[in-house]
């Protein structure tokens, strides 16, 4: 179980500690059996959103914790410093193994998780990172408190049993529960930092607005955009029932109420209570006889 206790925070409120554990860990994909093309079996549309989402990770969680660094200086508390060392850690490791699953997806013929591969000295590196210091640095910091309740939003859903009853690769199954497990072990860090720090509600519930707002059409489009480009998913029949079912079923059906409730002045993400759920994920992966302890480095 994570270590928790209350402290006081810049504003007078307690933070409830949690102490993430940076695993260093390896996953081996296309191995012993090759991934076959939709990993998800038989999955065209949910195969291409998991590709997508992966691609998108190691950029994105580079910024969330170029956005909580901006306020290193600023946390005196032990706690939320240890605390924020785990969040970068756990990020870090994060965007290292789906950078590895993405060249393979690369190599597979999924061209729009190319995209999403800069290399940190690159142009496109250059750009992300001076358009995101355009935005003051609170309102990235909310960005990252917002985006990290909207995945561990999703990582509640993915452990229900009807998603991990879904056929697919084991390797990816186990890089996206371990993802999953870890989101939730740091999903309050961010925004305990902006509330620290002294971050305006209304941009904390603005931002998550835009958020509630764009990011299933943007999502949806780009996966329709990644199935153009893959021969062998143009099965429109196929893909509109596969397509269907994903809103229809446990990942999104829903979830717009679920993140409504970020929206609630006053909300904290330990509000919603996923202490059992994560203690039961955390012995299934890492327990004595754990899926993934033979990953661990």
């Amino acid at each position: 179980m994570v270590a928790r206790q209350a402290v006081p925070a810049a504003n007078g409120k307690a933070i409830p500690s949690a102490y993430p554990k940076v695993r260093r860990i390896r996953f081996r994909f296309g191995e012993p059996q090759p991934m076959s093309r939709h990993f998800v079996e038989g999955n065209i549309p949910l195969t291409h959103l998991v590709a997508i989402l992966s691609g998108a990770f190691p950029p994105g969680e580079e910024s969330f914790i170029r956005s909580v660094r901006k306020f290193a200086d600023q946390i005196t508390d032990p706690v939320l410093k240890k605390r924020v060392a785990g969040f970068i850690g756990q990020e870090s490791v994060h965007g290292q193994e789906h950078r590895r699953l993405n060249e393979k997806l690369i190599d597979m013929g999924f061209p729009l998780v190319r995209f999403f591969m800069f290399d940190h000295d690159s142009r496109r590196q250059r750009l992300f990172v001076r358009v995101e210091n355009m935005f003051p640095a609170k309102f990235h910091l909310a960005m990252t408190a917002a985006a990290e309740h909207y995945t561990a939003t999703l990582a509640e859903r993915l452990f229900s049993d009807e998603m991990q009853s879904i056929p697919g690769d084991p390797e990816v199954w186990h890089l996206l529960n371990w993802h999953a497990m870890e989101e939730l072990e740091h999903k309050s860090v961010a925004f305990d930092v902006y509330r620290y720090v002294g971050g305006p509600e209304w941009i904390r519930i603005g931002v998550m607005a835009v958020m509630y707002t764009l990011t299933i059409p943007l999502v949806t489009v780009t996966v329709l955009l990644s199935i153009a480009t893959d021969p062998s998913g143009w099965r429109p029949i196929r893909v509109l029932r596969q397509t269907y079912g994903i809103f229809r079923g446990p990942l999104v059906k829903g979830l717009m109420r679920d993140l409504r409730r970020y929206m609630v002045p006053g909300f904290h993400p330990d509000d919603v209570d996923t202490a059992a759920l994560l203690d039961k994920w955390q012995k299934e992966l890492f327990g004595a006889e754990g899926a993934l302890v033979d990953h661990v480095k």
